[in-house]
């Protein structure tokens, strides 16, 4: 059976005001012609359909639009669970009729395990989704005395063991939204819960043939190759300039071994930072291929400069957000006692500018700066 594992698509994202909408559609393409292409059994989505729990009228037209694609054009099943950014009620609607139609919609339903059962030319295969949850809300449905995410998942997946069991111990696929402990995270992801609670150990899903993951931005897995993250669909922070994005391909045999392979998506628009001086950022712009792309600009001079994101833009249109680590302190902290208040202005300003250089004011720069304080002077005496 060939397994199409995706996650994180988070659409209706904005980034840095942003409207991420074109982007997301122009990868979302590319995975229903890698569907198509590769003629899978089924396209899975671990969670975080959207990027928040209330999401802009655009975003479901376009999620709608992939799924007729998918589900009515190419007849591929899709099963897809809630993540922590989804509303499990909302994204959940109308799931007992779609799944007649090969959509398949996992929210948290209570204390049941339903999987769905997919099947190819060896027989069938479970799918088993464990939707974002938290453990307040296992307590409550199931009553059981559960306290953080790990022992959650602990609970969970020996449920989801003892159900397969007696469904004759077919080959088995979890789909799940969590933090796994060691995982590599990114500046992106929301935090499931503070200081660490939310993180669960790979070991609760060594004994299922292959386990499709969502929540971490970046592919990777832990644990064993068959327990992966597929990552988001797009760069969704400057964290992730050097991650490549793609869609994960699961070709599971008879005996539940999986083939794994990884197939890289196109952004519309790459996403990086380009650090240096002004004018050599804007020589290198006049031949750069890549102009159009998302861009943070981390600045190296020193000195004050006119109307830099307009002179950036020119050339860049894309400039998304600016740092000028030049003008930081070049000190651990700036220091203000009372002996440098009792200083004068112009004294007080060349202590300031050599704690943030690491320079002396030159005596040019201080007859410049005596100058201006004394127009202030006689301004406020005319006053």
């Amino acid at each position: 059976m060939k397994i199409l594992h995706t996650s994180d698509w988070h659409i209706g994202r904005q980034f840095h005001n942003v409207s991420l909408l074109a982007d997301q559609k122009y990868v979302l393409d590319q995975i229903v012609d890698i569907a198509r292409e590769q003629a899978v059994d089924v396209v899975v989505i671990a969670g975080d359909i959207y990027d928040r729990s209330v999401p802009p009228a655009a975003a479901v037209a376009l999620l709608d639009e992939v799924l007729h694609r998918l589900c009515s054009e190419l007849a591929i099943p899709v099963i897809l669970i809630a993540g922590n950014h989804d509303s499990h009620q909302r994204l959940g609607f109308g799931a007992r009729q779609l799944g007649t139609a090969g959509l398949f919609i996992v929210g948290f339903s209570g204390a049941e395990i339903s999987p769905v059962l997919l099947s190819d030319e060896h027989g069938d295969v479970a799918f088993y989704g464990i939707p974002y949850v938290e453990p307040a809300t296992v307590r409550d449905q199931w009553g059981v005395d559960v306290q953080s995410h790990d022992a959650v998942m602990a609970f969970l997946s020996a449920q989801i063991q003892q159900h397969n069991q007696k469904l004759g111990a077919p080959r088995s696929v979890v789909i799940s939204h969590c933090f796994l402990d060691g995982g590599e995270e990114s500046e992106s992801e929301r935090p499931l819960s503070v200081g660490g609670a939310e993180r669960v150990s790979a070991n609760h899903f060594s004994a299922f043939d292959y386990t499709a993951l969502g929540h971490l931005h970046r592919a990777q897995y832990k644990g064993a190759q068959h327990i992966r993250y597929s990552g988001s669909i797009l760069k969704y922070s400057f964290s992730e300039t050097q991650h490549t994005k793609s869609v994960t391909l699961v070709d599971m045999d008879a005996n539940g071994h999986c083939n794994i392979e990884t197939i890289k998506l196109k952004p519309l628009h790459d996403m990086r930072v380009i650090e240096g001086e002004l004018e050599s950022i804007l020589d290198n712009a006049k031949s750069d291929p890549n102009a159009d792309d998302f861009l943070l600009v981390r600045l190296t001079d020193s000195h004050a400069i006119l109307n830099i994101m307009s002179k950036l833009r020119d050339l860049y249109p894309n400039v998304l957000h600016l740092e000028r680590p030049g003008l930081l302190a070049a000190t651990d902290r700036l220091v203000a006692g009372q002996d440098h208040l009792k200083k004068s202005e112009v004294a007080m300003f060349a202590d300031f500018f050599q704690q943030v250089t690491g320079e002396a004011v030159s005596a040019a720069q201080q007859q410049i700066l005596a100058g201006i304080v004394d127009q202030i002077r006689q301004s406020e005496d005319g006053s």
